[in-house]
């Protein structure tokens, strides 16, 4: 089969020939559909940081498919189905497991962090953890569920307990972020959506946000934000993993206010604990998705509460991933799928 390999910061990825893997106990092998290009992958070969598995490794975790074999005796869903390869899968065990809580599970494996990825023709996985889709939810499309919306969606509603009537700022517009737009909407929030790009708030105001904030702005981001909600709003989710938004975001919040850290970053931050203190305001980290969540994303979108061609703006084939890094390096575009075995790409909105 034919793979991106990943052998180290500032190598890029190399497109190589490797033995089409044979499932082993408990495993399915799916053929890829799709498999979106993260952030995260970006940071493991522009900026230094660590992969759990040392290289060589075939990067991607954001992955649709079709079943293609199972191991013998495995229980699963069956070759042919289409499915949804979450991005981490957990050891179904633990007490974080047991609590339903396995995103936090100690012994959690991300797809291109601690085991081979999708961005290869086929990629192995633990049968139990696949999530079948229907069929009038497009398989290409559906491989964001893994990751940019699944995420979000743990964020928005496990960790911002946002709920009707709430006011919601998100700030940051990728894919992640403009699914996070989306799901509060169909919470009954209302929502404002911050980013530097008007095209990108022009996706959010079509996605639900009833407000859009260019930053940086000359009143300052958090002012317009409080001055958009009337003293600022009840929850504030930073998915941009940049430190100034997260700086904006708490400001951006009223007394009692709850801030929800979902973009990555690596860099320290200083938080202003005396306004967190005397405001009451809350600070929560998000990762990932709780196995359960990742059946009600996949409703979302079948029933239309979530669009996902809005957030794919190109898909090009896997020869052609290095023009997908360097579309996600220039800010171009919301999310571009790599798709293995194919021989032409296209281009989104």
């Amino acid at each position: 089969m034919k793979a991106a390999v990943f052998h180290g910061r500032g190598r890029g990825l190399t497109l190589e020939e490797r033995a089409t893997p044979v499932p082993g106990p408990g495993e399915a092998r799916v053929r890829v559909a799709a498999c979106g290009v993260c952030h995260t992958d970006l940071h493991y070969v522009d900026h230094g940081v660590p992969t759990a598995k040392v290289p060589p490794l075939v990067l991607g975790h954001e992955a649709s498919g079709v079943v293609d074999a199972l191991a013998p005796g495995t229980i699963g869903p069956p070759p042919g189905s289409s499915v949804l390869v979450p991005s981490v899968v957990s050891c179904g065990h633990c007490e974080a497991c047991g609590l339903g809580r396995g995103n936090l599970c100690p012994e959690m494996e991300m797809f291109g962090n601690h085991r081979d990825g999708a961005f290869a023709d086929f990629v192995l996985v633990p049968a139990r953890d696949l999530i079948p889709l229907p069929p009038d939810v497009n398989l290409e499309d559906a491989a964001i569920l893994g990751d940019a919306v699944a995420a979000a969606y743990h964020a928005v509603r496990r960790r911002g307990e946002v709920g009707p009537g709430d006011a919601v700022a998100i700030f940051g517009c990728g894919a992640v972020g403009l699914s996070a737009v989306q799901i509060a909407a169909a919470s009954g929030a209302r929502v404002a959506a911050v980013d530097l790009d008007e095209r990108r708030l022009e996706i959010a105001r079509e996605l639900g946000a009833l407000e859009t904030v260019k930053a940086p702005t000359d009143a300052g981001t958090a002012a317009s934000i409080r001055h958009v909600f009337r003293g600022g709003a009840d929850i504030a989710i930073e998915a941009a993993g940049v430190p100034t938004a997260l700086r904006e975001a708490l400001a951006a919040v009223r007394p009692g206010g709850r801030v929800v850290l979902l973009g990555y970053s690596k860099e320290d931050v200083e938080i202003p604990a005396g306004r967190v203190m005397f405001r009451e305001l809350e600070v929560r980290g998000s990762l990932g998705c709780r196995r359960g969540d990742y059946v009600r994303v996949v409703e979302m979108a079948r029933s239309g509460v979530l669009r996902l061609a809005p957030l794919v703006s190109a898909r090009l084939p896997l020869s052609r991933i290095g023009d997908a890094f360097e579309k996600l390096r220039r800010r171009e575009g919301i999310r571009t799928l790599v798709l293995p075995g194919s021989g032409d790409g296209r281009e989104g909105r």
